[in-house]
């Protein structure tokens, strides 16, 4: 089996976005490794998200630091920066998002177990400190993401991959 061509690759993905009917968004609310932003506009910019809010001290694209890891993405996603959660939070939901924040709560529920919708916005919290205690309180809904190992938790940005596959994973199942 041999790999595909860079046209057979353009198809393949154009096939799938066509397949999905999805508005996703991002709240950074305090991420602060700039190379944890940095993956996290590339996989933004891999499932057509926007628009995404940097919550500081989230670094902005032009840290070299997030440049150097987002490999150029950061171009391919609308961001801009909020004062803070609860402000980006409010916004979201006046675009008809239904926000999600992903957290370790006793409240928060497995995210396979939300119907997402197709207008969802992810709320992405601090490396140690997780979202805002503020911002949580108003997001619609507090998930996370059930493993099976002995790690208890995931970095964030890879973390926010896997919401982000999971919510197009849901679209594609309806579809």
């Amino acid at each position: 089996m041999k790999s595909l061509t860079p046209t057979e690759l353009k198809r393949l993905h154009r096939t799938w976005r066509r397949k999905t009917e999805l508005s996703l968004g991002v709240i950074l609310d305090g991420v602060q490794s700039p190379f944890n932003v940095g993956s996290l506009f590339r996989s933004a910019a891999a499932y057509k998200t926007g628009p995404m809010w940097l919550v500081p001290p989230t670094p902005d694209p032009g840290h070299t630091k997030v440049a150097k890891t987002a490999l150029g993405c950061e171009r391919l996603v609308d961001w801009k920066v909020a004062a803070t959660g609860v402000e980006a939070v409010a916004e979201a939901q006046a675009l008809g998002m239904t926000t999600v924040a992903i957290e370790l709560t006793h409240t928060a529920r497995p995210m396979f177990e939300i119907d997402l919708g197709s207008n969802i916005c992810l709320v992405l919290g601090h490396e140690e400190r997780g979202v805002h205690p503020a911002t949580l309180d108003v997001v619609d809904h507090v998930a996370f993401l059930p493993q099976l190992g002995k790690v208890g938790s995931l970095n964030v940005s890879q973390a926010g991959t896997v919401a982000l596959y999971e919510a197009a994973r849901q679209q594609w199942a309806k579809s």
